[in-house]
């Protein structure tokens, strides 16, 4: 074997080194971060001369503490400290003090342990578990309320739509947001699984699938919506014997972390609602985003399985519970309040499931073997479906998700000459193990060619003064005022200057003239068109970063951060005035936010306007002969124009009229005046007065008797009818005409 010196070191290796004549397994005398695995016998011609004996010490890394491993131990038998104690024929006390690491047991006493818990020989060293602790895992339904309330459903899971889109977008922001190492991207990968036949059979087994049919039956009634939702999918699953398995990894991320009931992410995910357990500077902070993976569900049941980036219990590898979220229900005459949890038992909690360290065969068996050992958390989306979109096949589900990650991330996925990319995702599809779409790593530069050149422009510092190539990249500021907040006594305001990209587009650019917004991590917030785009200007596209997105994490840039988080709704995608904004901010924080808003777009058109062309040469005389006012009827696709009119003439003489009107994408409101004109054989066509102006859909009419129409709508209608004493003709002598023209809103 070699001379009795030692090999190895602090990684674990052998040693030889004298022993007595027993055989034994013990601990090292260290007893700190280091065990060692003691097997002497005598060896026969050992060094050192005859008879001799020698011990054969390995090294391993201690995981946890031995009271800790114990205390675990258990928990899974039911086994209260005072039955080991008695069956070990010691104290309490000293079962106490082991599990509290005061004091540490006998060898004698740690092999009866072993013996009494049915664990290995050596357990308590290694800190084994059980061959398969899946055995022992058990479904925990949340009771009744004692009051007699009900929840037909997670409220949280009905802020957002029940679409993939949705899903894709708020799961990576949360990845997003648990970025471990800086220096390396957060990887997230989505997978899509059919499985059928004996696959299915063997998951829905490791899933106790059995132990929850009453309570599906029980819960899918179809007076409420969730419970529509569960029988269509029971229904599926009967008629076409498959099931579709959506797993999300995320990958260098912080993993659920914590105690099962404690303050820390994993009882944030798993345990709470409406608890983000986020920092100031994240992409979430309503704790909603979550409930977007059970919503996904057709039957309302996400597994989990997270390495973690701290230890817990000792442990980091394959820690694994399961949520079920049904809505009220009546199972056996017992009511249930709707959450399960699938898990260990807790005997300190009344029975209720507690997570639980797996074996690599349980999580083979969930369809949750991560790639690799880096700290993450893997969702499995069962029975995942598109209710929106209604992309069924696993072809167009590939697609949905492709697209919504490269709308929503690819600043996120841009990566600089000197700088990684804060983003890698990629989307797979399988059936039955076998691969129907491969998995596709998302390029930003692919989907978003004219964004992603500002961005790595950006990234690199290689930005100009003006567009004069189509490669070009303008970098200039954008001023938002952040007010102070209400609990900052009388603190002034902070200018923070945000960062604005304008590049040119490709002339075949499908959404040409459109600015995005984003702040931290980078994801997309908020998407608008730039209106009133100056007279030959270029296709373009422009990007504004606030925040820490513009690398600064300077306390403007902070103060920037939070401003603009309480300024988004729930699903994040608009800066407005929210109930949080008003409530943290003082007075006139909308106000800023508007002018924050009008100054990106005014920005923007002062970045593609062309430059003036000065000629003096031409006489003042013929300038004003060859200008050409263009006819009311032909407008800018910028502006509002007459989708359609319909009338007719009346008993008394007056035509009424009705007017649809499309309008083109913009932030701020449309403030028009109807011009009603006759249009007779020959002559100008005089004007005409209304009698009566009413809005109809989208609008209204102010007191000026102009129509408002507000922003984020695309087609409007109004009626009119004229007035007849102001008819310069009779209205069956003549074709009324209507045209809008714009007028300024008048200011209060």
């Amino acid at each position: 074997m070699g001379s009795p010196a030692s090999r190895g070191g602090a990684g674990g290796g052998w040693k030889l080194a004298r022993a007595g004549q027993q055989r034994y397994i013990g601990r090292s005398p260290s007893g700190c971060c280091q065990s060692s695995l003691y097997v002497s016998s005598t060896v026969k011609g050992a060094p050192g001369g005859r008879g001799r004996s020698w011990r054969l010490v390995v090294d391993v890394e201690e995981p946890e503490a031995f009271g800790v491993w114990l205390s675990r131990q258990l928990r899974r038998k039911e086994m209260s400290q005072a039955e080991l104690a008695a069956r070990l024929d010691v104290t309490r006390a000293a079962v106490s003090a082991w599990i509290t690491g005061r004091a540490e047991p006998r060898m004698d006493k740690i092999q009866a342990i072993e013996e009494i818990l049915g664990l290995a020989t050596g357990s308590s060293v290694t800190r084994s578990e059980a061959p398969d602790s899946s055995g022992n895992i058990q479904w925990y339904h949340r009771p009744a309320h004692t009051d007699g309330g009900r929840e037909f459903g997670n409220a949280a899971a009905f802020a957002f739509e029940s679409d993939l889109r949705i899903l894709a977008r708020e799961a990576t922001q949360n990845s997003l947001d648990e970025r471990l190492d800086n220096d390396r991207p957060v990887r997230v990968r989505y997978i899509l699984h059919e499985i059928s036949g004996e696959r299915l059979h063997r998951f829905l087994d490791a899933l106790r699938w059995n132990d929850l049919q009453k309570h599906f039956e029980a819960a899918a009634d179809q007076r409420q919506k969730v419970g529509r939702v569960l029988a269509n999918g029971l229904r599926e699953l009967r008629e076409r014997g498959s099931l579709l398995l959506l797993r999300v990894d995320d990958y260098n991320a912080s993993g659920l972390t914590g105690s099962d009931y404690d303050d820390g992410k994993f009882a944030a995910v798993v345990r709470r609602q409406l608890d983000s357990h986020k920092g100031g500077s994240a992409g979430g902070s309503f704790g909603l985003g979550k409930a977007t993976l059970w919503a996904a569900s057709q039957f309302g049941l996400v597994m989990m399985h997270s390495t973690l980036s701290e230890p817990h219990e000792g442990r980091r590898e394959r820690r694994l519970i399961g949520r079920l979220d049904l809505p009220w229900r009546e199972v056996d005459g017992v009511q249930y309040a709707g959450p399960a949890w699938l898990g260990e038992p807790d005997p300190q909690r009344d029975g209720a499931t507690r997570s639980w360290w797996a074996g690599e065969r349980t999580v083979d068996e969930l369809y949750l073997t991560r790639g690799s050992n880096d700290p993450g958390t893997s969702f499995l989306i069962v029975g995942a479906h598109d209710a929106v979109v209604e992309a069924h096949d696993l072809e167009s589900m590939h697609a949905v998700m492709v697209r919504s990650l490269a709308a929503g991330f690819w600043a996120s996925m841009v990566a600089g000459m000197d700088s990684v990319p804060m983003l890698e995702a990629s989307v797979e599809a399988l059936r039955d193990g076998k691969v129907v779409v491969a998995e596709e790593r998302i390029d930003p530069h692919r989907y978003e060619p004219a964004r992603s050149r500002a961005m790595r422009a950006f990234l690199d510092g290689d930005t100009a003064d003006a567009l004069t190539s189509p490669e070009d990249v303008v970098r200039t500021t954008v001023t938002l005022t952040v007010p102070p907040r209400k609990d900052a006594g009388r603190a002034a305001p902070t200018a923070h200057e945000a960062v604005l990209l304008v590049t040119p587009t490709a002339a075949d650019d499908e959404r040409p003239n459109r600015l995005v917004c984003m702040r931290s991590s980078r994801m997309v917030i908020v998407e608008r068109a730039v209106s009133d785009v100056p007279l030959g200007s270029p296709p373009f596209q422009a990007v504004l970063l606030a925040g820490r997105a513009t690398g600064a994490d300077t306390e403007d840039a902070v103060r920037a951060e939070e401003f603009l988080r309480a300024a988004e709704p729930p699903d994040h995608n608009d800066w407005k005035q929210t109930d949080d904004l008003t409530a943290t901010y003082a007075r006139g924080a909308a106000s800023r936010l508007r002018e924050f808003r009008r100054a990106m777009q005014d920005q923007v058109r002062a970045v593609v306007r062309p430059p003036e062309i000065k000629n003096d040469e031409t006489p003042t005389v013929l300038k004003d002969l060859l200008r050409m006012d263009p006819p009311p009827s032909v407008r800018s696709p910028g502006f509002p124009t007459i989708r359609s009119a319909s009338g007719e003439v009346g008993s008394d003489g007056a035509w009424r009229i009705r007017v649809e009107v499309r309008l083109p994408e913009r932030e701020d409101p449309w403030v028009m005046s109807p011009v009603l004109r006759f249009a007779t054989r020959s002559g100008p066509r005089p004007q005409a007065e209304w009698a009566e102006l009413t809005a109809e859909t989208n609008c209204e009419v102010t007191e000026e008797r102009h129509l408002r129409f507000p922003a984020g709508f695309r087609v409007a209608s109004f009626t009119g009818v004229s007035a007849v004493a102001s008819h310069p003709v009779a209205a069956d002598m003549a074709v009324a005409e209507v045209d809008l023209v714009r007028v300024k809103e008048k200011t209060r």
